[in-house]
């Protein structure tokens, strides 16, 4: 393609990005803390003071979006000569680091186009960076201080990568893919899983097209079984030098206090007397190795294993739900999104097993056995390769439904795998207008669903499944209430508080619930009465949809306040008056 055809993507990149950034700025500057934010800002400027990861690293959170996030309010401390508050001054220093999230947030739209462009041409990798870019869940999680926007950039940098370098020279196919590993895990534990699950993919896939994968005639089962396993060598090799690679930068980036790890010692002084606790005990002392990378990735490892319950459409699991994952997606997806799939479905279903089309199947099945059920955030990869086999399936031309081998010319791969075989019959010929079009409708329609739900997106549910009206009815947590309601609450009790106490109950850590005209209580562990006699009582709907039974405290008072009537509503908050008797066919508890 002609230079006019890049700088077409770039003015829509610069279109799509100064629009998308607007809405994620202007977003933030409407929504308080997120549960995890807090714990992120103090983290990251500790790291930046004091050079030591520890609080990232007990906690399981990798340390590259989080120093990214900080960095800008780290030098603006150097420069006023004085260090802010991690939480008294939250109000001023999270804009800064949610603002600096963008840096993903771009990076993400152009992987997005890139990845559509090489396998489906230009205007499939324009309505990839599209459909990301106007989907308002990743608007949601763009306008955040968090990590989930961050591993997706980077995940899709490695599809990208690792899908160019095949049949190419050591560096482009093992150095620069090992280099996007290695950043992936940085920004989320589970671009380590994600990563290899998406690069086992894209080789295997590059194998059978190039031919490698089928056996000689007449093999036997034992013979075909070898086959495969010599065919498969050089992915196998290359992908250990991604992971060593990979793994290299992790551990340096993250680096170590060079201190023994206090519950590793602990462990070892607990062994029976022995010749265990004989060997472990002057090791875990001398073992001054931490904190390092391998801690926090054995805490998300522990917690993917461990698990924990989850509220799906009106009812709570105590244990992971197998199909939560499939559907959430297809309550939080936009509709128009949906559509595009079904049409691929229909007229283009070979299409849709490009290469990045078997990595978000690949994801889509790994997604049934993740027991961490607390938002689609943990699936955004998945949506964003999802979104680009969707555009690669519509708008590639000249689809061929079954793509010829490739064959081997002087040691390379012709022709490129993304290049499709001319007159195939795959769908409607290149001269249609009805699949750019529809398209193009759904595009515009999604935006117009994020403009509508804005600043609300993480609240986002579509209207198949009741809208954002229902939402925290359907799912929970980051899903709809990740803590982010005070600003608005505050807003309500300006408008209709009447200078009346207002008592909260809500599971998030913004510093703000500490000051007026917020009082916190927690009923999980306290009775009702200790809301107050007369004021309100605002309880996040998290705590009234979704585990009711976490303490017998919790249960009273899910069962006080199912006695009576609302008399206001926020997004995220139920707003009760206190001091009014229950209903009269219900039981006061206290």
């Amino acid at each position: 393609m002609g230079r006019s055809g890049w700088w077409v993507d770039a003015v829509w990149l610069l279109l799509l990005g100064a629009a998308s950034s607007a809405w994620c700025l202007t977003a933030a500057a409407r929504l308080g803390a997120t549960f995890d934010e807090p714990h992120h800002l103090n983290a990251g400027l500790t790291a930046w003071r004091t050079g030591s990861n520890k609080l990232l690293m007990t906690a399981g959170c990798m340390p590259l979006p989080v120093d990214v996030q900080t960095l800008p309010i780290y030098l603006w401390e150097q420069a006023r000569g004085g260090p802010f508050h991690q939480y008294k001054d939250i109000d001023v220093i999270l804009p800064v680091a949610r603002a600096a999230n963008l840096v993903f947030w771009w990076g993400l739209l152009v992987y997005a186009l890139l990845l559509g462009r090489a396998f489906g041409g230009p205007w499939a990798g324009r309505l990839a960076a599209g459909l990301v870019g106007c989907d308002p869940n990743f608007l949601a999680h763009a306008a955040l201080a968090t990590t989930d926007i961050s591993v997706v950039t980077l995940m899709l940098a490695l599809v990208y990568h690792f899908h160019r370098g095949r049949g190419r020279g050591w560096w482009p196919r093992v150095a620069v893919p090992g280099v996007c590993y290695g950043l992936a895990t940085l920004a989320k534990a589970s671009g380590m899983v994600f990563g290899v699950q998406a690069m086992l993919a894209l080789g295997l896939c590059h194998l059978y097209r190039t031919g490698e994968l089928t056996p000689p005639a007449g093999s036997t089962l034992r013979g075909k079984l070898a086959h495969l396993w010599h065919a498969t060598f050089g992915l196998r090799k290359d992908l250990a030098g991604v992971l060593l690679i990979g793994f290299a930068l992790v551990f340096a980036y993250t680096g170590s206090d060079w201190g023994a790890e206090p519950t590793f010692v602990d462990w070892a002084d607990s062994l029976p007397d022995g010749p265990a606790r004989g060997v472990m005990a002057p090791l875990s002392r001398s073992l001054t190795i931490f904190p390092n990378a391998g801690e926090a990735l054995v805490q998300q490892i522990k917690h993917n294993m461990r698990g924990h319950g989850t509220y799906l459409l009106g009812e709570w699991h105590p244990r992971a739900y197998w199909a939560y994952f499939p559907l959430a997606l297809s309550m939080k997806v936009p509709v128009p999104a949906l559509v595009l799939l079904l049409a691929a479905l229909v007229l283009r279903p070979r299409e849709l097993l490009s290469p990045v089309g078997w990595v978000a199947l690949v994801l889509l099945l790994f997604s049934l056995n993740c027991r961490v059920q607390i938002g689609i955030r943990f699936m955004l990869t998945l949506m964003a390769t999802g979104y680009v086999a969707v555009a690669v399936a519509l708008l590639r031309r000249d689809p061929s439904p079954r793509p010829p081998p490739l064959r081997r010319e002087g040691g390379k791969d012709e022709p490129a795998s993304s290049s499709p075989s001319p007159g195939g019959r795959g769908g409607r010929g290149e001269g249609s207008v009805f699949l750019p079009l529809l398209a193009a409708l759904a595009l515009a329609a999604t935006a117009a669903a994020s403009l509508r739900v804005w600043p609300h997106g993480l609240g986002f549910f579509n209207a198949l499944w009741g809208g954002p009206e229902a939402g925290y009815t359907r799912l929970h947590d980051s899903n709809y209430d990740w803590g982010q309601g005070l600003p608005e609450l505050r807003a309500w009790h300006a408008a209709h508080g009447g200078g009346r106490p207002l008592a909260v109950w809500y599971y998030g850590t913004d510093p703000n619930v500490l000051y007026p005209p917020f009082r916190p209580v927690n009923l999980s562990f306290a009775p009702v009465s200790a809301a107050g006699a007369d004021g309100y009582l605002a309880v996040s709907v998290t705590a009234v949809h979704g585990n009711a039974d976490i303490t017998p405290a919790s249960a009273a008072a899910a069962r006080w306040l199912r006695a009576r009537e609302p008399v206001g509503r926020t997004r995220t908050f139920l707003i009760y008056p206190l001091g009014e008797s229950p209903k009269p066919e219900a039981r006061n508890p206290e």
